[in-house]
């Protein structure tokens, strides 16, 4: 399946603190080409136990508002559509997330709490059980950095790297790309990474690539990593990409990555040229 030329970039906003999220997807969905929809789900239990439910509906519009103008501060001629629907954000999120390109949301603070991340955390909920890519933001804006890819050598990996290729190309930064292996496995093979980005990398031409291969514990050396970067991204389980399931490395750079950092799930590449190429969303379920 492959995401239609108009599937929008989905933001979730939850409340003001989640603002930060919509710069950074507005510059996403300007890079790639995309317009930006901006979606709040309206809480109607929330709503009846405020002083008044008009007073919580405005203040829904007045964040709609305030996203709106913040979105045409990073891009003016960005198209930007703003939504309030009824019901849980995280159901809703991830229904819409199925007919979307990539869905933006916060992180809700979890890079920098230093506390233990429950599992039901929108932001970790969303990454594992969207249909489509998830950026994460973080509160703090990320240096303008390279944007860094983790490769394992697997399938699902290879879509990430096609997707940070297709990012770098539209943020015009260098791409590093990162391959760990673990201290148990015998050889480094580094002729396997070299080989993984030269399939996409004569499509993007204007792309400068550097490729590691480390030795060590893959979601340690991937945040290090990540500390100087712009964005990261990951494949969501490297071995079994199936929806509601995160790795072990994706769940780390989620928790602890000071980068903003996207989630690409089942996704291989399409064999197209030029900037805008389309990745294509694996059917299993």
């Amino acid at each position: 399946m492959t995401a239609a030329t108009d599937a929008a970039v989905l933001v979730g906003l939850g409340a003001e603190r989640n603002l930060p999220v919509v710069r950074l997807a507005a510059q996403e969905a300007a890079a790639h080409g995309r317009p930006l929809c901006l979606l709040h789900a309206f809480n109607w239990t929330a709503a009846l136990e405020a002083p008044s439910i008009a007073e919580a509906r405005a203040d829904a519009e007045k964040l709609i508002s305030r996203a709106t103008e913040i979105a045409n501060e990073v891009e003016p001629a960005l198209p930007v559509s703003g939504e309030i629907v009824e019901g849980a954000l995280i159901p809703t999120l991830v229904r819409r997330s199925e007919s979307a390109f990539l869905l933006a949301v916060g992180d809700g603070g979890m890079a920098t709490s230093g506390e233990c991340v429950s599992v039901d955390a929108p932001a970790v909920q969303l990454a594992a059980r969207a249909g489509c890519p998830v950026l994460v933001a973080r509160r703090e804006p990320p240096p303008q950095g390279p944007v860094l890819v983790g490769v394992d050598g697997s399938d699902s990996s290879q879509g990430a790297l096609e997707w940070a290729f297709e990012c770098a190309a539209g943020r015009e930064a260098r791409l590093l790309a990162v391959r760990v292996v673990e201290p148990e496995e015998a050889a480094e093979d580094p002729e396997l990474l070299a080989g993984m980005v030269a399939r996409s990398a004569h499509r993007f031409p204007s792309v400068a690539t550097e490729c590691h291969t480390i030795r060590g514990d893959p979601g340690t050396v991937l945040v290090e990593q990540s500390r100087s970067v712009q964005v990261a991204l990951v494949a969501a389980r490297g071995d079994e990409p199936w929806r509601g399931m995160l790795g072990a490395v994706s769940q780390t750079l989620l928790y602890h990555s000071p980068a903003p950092l996207i989630v690409v799930r089942g996704l291989t590449a399409v064999p197209v040229d030029g900037r805008n190429a389309q990745p294509r969303r694996d059917q299993r379920p």
